[in-house]
């Protein structure tokens, strides 16, 4: 088997330095182990998505003296095979359609008998509204609205932890059991696995094309580590293999908050334009010089 990394940013923005370590580390990763590093635009979003943020991408990469191989995958070039899977889903009665808003949601979970909203991996947990409404899975898949992963039907098809191997910074497997999907019901709630304007979410969508592209090392964030059970979930659903993942710790600003693709300040064509070198770069973000 090939040893095979990725980095998928979103063209939504510049690359900032959070940006440059994450890819560095995969394309180091690929290097050290004889493999291969792959570059995939997550441009499901294509209310945000800009082609001038993608060419801006290959730019900033090859300028850090990344190789890739080609062609690159696009999400948006790979819906058909996110309605396949949702399909199969469907059929197989484990998704069902939701039709509540933001402010729905919020409102529900912050029922009197509730308690205040609870916050997981993917946002506010969800309360199950929808989760009762009559469904058909004989009928076609519906369309122009969400889809939800309904955790009640898998748990009668999926039984034990949700297992992966952590070899990154984020060691938290050693000493944190592994979740079952009973524990990601009440840490995650019924997940979004196809949103209403996009026809897969990042969740459904990053697992296929992990599996696509055969990669065998996941390098991201620790910013993610809680979202990786949901992935391994979809994994087994889905028949598809689970990589290997490396969470990495995540750059952040003098105040110790995150980067964000708004922080122009820290873009790598800012750092560029003002004479910087790669080398530079590796050494702001506490790597060693290529």
């Amino acid at each position: 088997m090939i040893f095979r990394t990725r980095f998928a940013p979103s063209p939504t923005g510049p690359l900032h330095l959070g940006h440059a370590y994450s890819a560095l580390l995969a394309y180091d990763l690929a290097r050290r182990h004889d493999g291969e590093f792959l570059l995939r635009i997550e441009d499901i979003d294509q209310s945000r998505a800009k082609a001038v943020w993608e060419q801006q991408i290959y730019d900033d990469l090859s300028w850090l003296g990344l190789r890739w191989e080609t062609p690159v995958l696009r999400q948006s070039d790979n819906l058909a095979t996110y309605s396949v899977a949702l399909d199969e889903l469907w059929k197989r009665g484990l998704l069902y359609p939701c039709y509540c808003k933001r402010r729905d949601i919020r409102e529900a979970a912050a029922a009197p008998q509730e308690g205040a909203p609870l916050l997981g991996p993917d946002g506010i947990i969800y309360p199950g509204t929808c989760r009762t409404l009559p469904r058909d899975p004989n009928a076609p898949l519906p369309d122009n609205t969400a889809l939800r992963l309904d955790l009640e039907a898998v748990k009668q098809v999926i039984s034990g932890p949700l297992a992966f191997e952590e070899t990154g910074d984020v060691l938290q497997a050693e000493t944190t059991p592994h979740p079952d999907v009973a524990d990601l019901q009440q840490s995650v709630g019924d997940v979004v696995v196809s949103r209403r304007d996009m026809g897969t979410s990042y969740h459904l969508s990053v697992v296929l094309d992990d599996a696509h592209q055969g990669i065998t090392h996941v390098v991201r964030g620790k910013d993610l580590y809680d979202a990786t059970p949901i992935h391994v979930l979809l994994q087994k659903l889905l028949d598809l293999p689970t990589p290997s993942y490396f969470h990495h710790r995540l750059i952040r600003d003098d105040k110790g908050k995150r980067l964000a693709k708004r922080d122009d300040a820290r873009a790598l064509s800012k750092f560029r334009a003002e004479g910087a070198t790669p080398d530079d770069i590796r050494r702001m973000v506490g790597l060693l010089p290529s």
